[in-house]
């Protein structure tokens, strides 16, 4: 979003994207070197420590989740790194960070971002109108209506106000960051609409931590009150779901029905007793159970649920198409919706 509002106000960047811009169809926007000026955009990546490489002039901190553990060992070290992170930005730059992070004794200039209180930078009457997301912006005492934002979810409202944050600070307008806002399309694979009419809506998204999982879903429950939601999870790596196998389950308990995947090992081999049953036994609701991606569209198709949602960071990404062409089938879609 960072990149989407620098490139909309005619700022020359080059980014370096964590997911495929709808916008711009590429996860890599190159900028103008022979130009001056140059401004460098990058998602910084926790996973294996490398963002302690960078040194940046701006930088936001929307999290202290837990993740990683396989590579941090536990949930202090990954927030030292961050701490560390945080203390590299430049004398003359600025981190901004989501208010409630234990980041305000970093020796740095900071500023801090809230959806839920008092802050720097405040989203304010934030409401849903016509399946969008729409804001009030406040700082420094003085507030700017109407931000719209088509990428559902308030999470994404958040990362919304953080990048408007950090914009203003290099010196673009609210004016014209409302503007970019509006036209900005979202990520693939990020709340990512497949299908979407009166009787059914499928919507795509990379979720695969517990609170990415509540958010997702949250927000499917907020546009789309007292509609039954099926969700679709497959778990990514065995680490992860030994980690978090109670995180998991609270959040997929938020799902009126639940179908879950085999675990996507990626790089990881094999743990013991590790399957994706450590999920399913915790989560509380009734409509749920373990199926085959060969058996999947099958199980969907039989679900009276209205919302249906895939989430993970593994390969179900392959079911989506195939899911996506069975949901249109069912209730007579044309391409055209």
């Amino acid at each position: 979003m960072v990149a989407h509002i620098l490139r909309f106000t005619g700022v020359n960047c080059t980014a370096f994207l964590g997911g495929i811009s709808k916008n711009y169809g590429t996860n890599l926007l190159l900028g103008n070197r022979e130009i001056s000026g140059e401004i460098i955009v990058v998602e910084a990546d926790e996973f294996d420590r490398s963002f302690l490489t960078l040194h940046p002039d701006i930088a936001v901190i929307t999290s202290l989740d837990a993740d990683h553990l396989d590579i941090y060992g536990d949930h202090n070290s990954m927030v030292t790194s961050y701490r560390q992170f945080a203390g590299q930005v430049k004398p003359t730059g600025t981190l901004i960070y989501k208010s409630g992070l234990p980041l305000g004794d970093i020796p740095v200039k900071s500023m801090t971002y809230s959806i839920e209180g008092q802050a720097d930078f405040m989203a304010t009457n934030i409401r849903v109108e016509n399946s969008n997301y729409v804001f009030d912006l406040t700082h420094n005492g003085k507030t700017i209506p109407q931000f719209i934002l088509s990428w559902p979810g308030r999470h994404n409202v958040e990362n919304a106000l953080a990048a408007s944050a950090a914009c203003y600070l290099h010196g673009i307008p609210f004016e014209e960051i409302r503007s970019a806002m509006f036209a900005f399309s979202g990520v693939h694979r990020r709340f990512d609409y497949q299908v979407r009419n009166s009787e059914v809506v499928y919507i795509d998204d990379y979720a695969h931590h517990p609170e990415e999982l509540k958010a997702t879903i949250l927000s499917a429950k907020e546009l789309y009150p007292g509609r039954k939601i099926l969700g679709i999870f497959q778990p990514h790596l065995y680490t992860r779901t030994r980690d978090f196998a109670d995180g998991f389950g609270s959040s997929l308990s938020l799902l009126d029905e639940l179908l879950l995947l085999d675990i996507y090992p990626a790089r990881e081999l094999p743990i013991e007793g590790v399957t994706s049953e450590m999920i399913l036994n915790r989560v509380t609701i009734p409509a749920k159970g373990i199926v085959s991606k060969a058996d999947l569209v099958a199980h969907v198709l039989k679900s009276d649920a209205s919302i249906v949602l895939t989430l993970g960071a593994g390969d179900i990404d392959t079911l989506v198409n195939p899911l996506k062409s069975a949901l249109e089938t069912k209730f007579q879609i044309t391409a055209a919706g």
